[in-house]
């Protein structure tokens, strides 16, 4: 991979973005995908760098989208029919291609998708424990504390010393409320109003109610309080300070596990597309170069051989 997608990929990761790394690790020519091709694929289709031809290109973007979605890396082959059943494996994606060309490439997919985004408020040995393990994840981990230091949590990647949510809170992040009843008030509070996507509070069951009843009578509605977990974490029974730490954690990763934290995988709209009617690969809409008109329809070919064959005996290839 050359320095300019490295660079996209540092950046692109800075921001928390989803996105894709495609690299050709096999290629039989005819090919225009040599081995050590790369690209960066983001959830729109955007593709940065080289990966293949016409023929290859849309495949691998549509199956990269649908490894954004699910999270998973795969490795993609592409080839004729004959080539299909020969390279059949059960961790291969198998995909035929009708290119004239006769090439044949593998394409390891993998997809970078952001890890959640931890705020934690308060000074406590919970909160060291849990900035740890955090980071220990690779998580992006800020602490919040009005008496704190950098110090206190060489683990987290930034320490605010005033009690303020961070700018860029968003629904993949998660923030968790461990103040030990210095400021719980005001923390929640400031919480409640940023768009977390959990909002967890170390306190009792009772110690919780009384602080979410004392935001109510402040006038706050009650379909935003109901976004408070509390107690937050896994319950583990009667555990130290710092084994609630461990047990905010294991809640927070059972629900990244469902998608309920960290970057979104959920790709754009699928672009729109139409099936060359010679070759049949699929062909995107929007940038497609070799278009035909026949009897009212419009047809999209990936090349203009195909669309020369069409435009030569269309009944060929129109179904009735």
């Amino acid at each position: 991979m050359n320095s300019q997608l490295l660079e996209l990929a540092a950046e692109l990761s800075r921001q928390r973005q989803t996105f894709l790394t495609a690299t050709v690790v096999w290629a039989r020519g005819p090919s225009s995908g040599k081995r050590g091709s790369a690209a960066i694929i983001q959830p729109d289709g955007t593709v940065t760098g080289w990966i293949g031809g016409a023929c290859a290109e849309p495949v691998v973007i549509r199956e990269a989208r649908e490894a954004m979605a699910d999270g998973k890396p795969r490795l993609l082959f592409l080839g004729t029919e004959e080539d299909i059943a020969a390279a059949a494996r059960p961790d291969v994606t198998t995909v035929p291609i009708s290119c004239t060309s006769e090439g044949a490439l593998e394409v390891y997919l993998e997809p970078m998708l952001p890890q959640p985004y931890l705020v934690i408020v308060g000074r406590s040995p919970a909160v060291s424990t849990l900035t740890k393990l955090a980071n220990a994840l690779d998580w992006r981990v800020t602490v919040v504390d009005d008496g704190g230091s950098k110090d206190d949590y060489s683990s987290a990647d930034t320490v605010l010393t005033r009690m303020v949510m961070p700018p860029d809170v968003d629904s993949t992040s998660a923030v968790v409320i461990a103040t030990q009843g210095h400021y719980d008030e005001p923390a929640l509070e400031a919480a409640l109003q940023t768009d977390a996507g959990y909002i967890g509070l170390v306190a009792s069951k009772k110690r919780a109610e009384t602080i979410v009843g004392y935001l109510r009578d402040r006038g706050m509605a009650d379909d935003q309080l109901g976004r408070v977990v509390a107690p937050a974490g896994v319950d583990l029974g009667h555990v130290s300070h710092r084994e609630i730490g461990v047990a905010i954690l294991a809640d927070l990763i059972q629900r990244k596990a469902a998608g309920e934290l960290g970057g979104s995988s959920e790709p754009a709209d699928q672009p729109h597309t139409a099936i060359d009617p010679v070759c049949h690969m699929e062909v995107e809409l929007a940038t497609a170069r070799w278009i035909s008109e026949h009897d009212g329809e419009t047809y999209y070919f990936c090349s203009p051989g195909c669309k020369a064959s069409f435009e030569k005996t269309p009944a060929d290839y129109v179904t009735v």
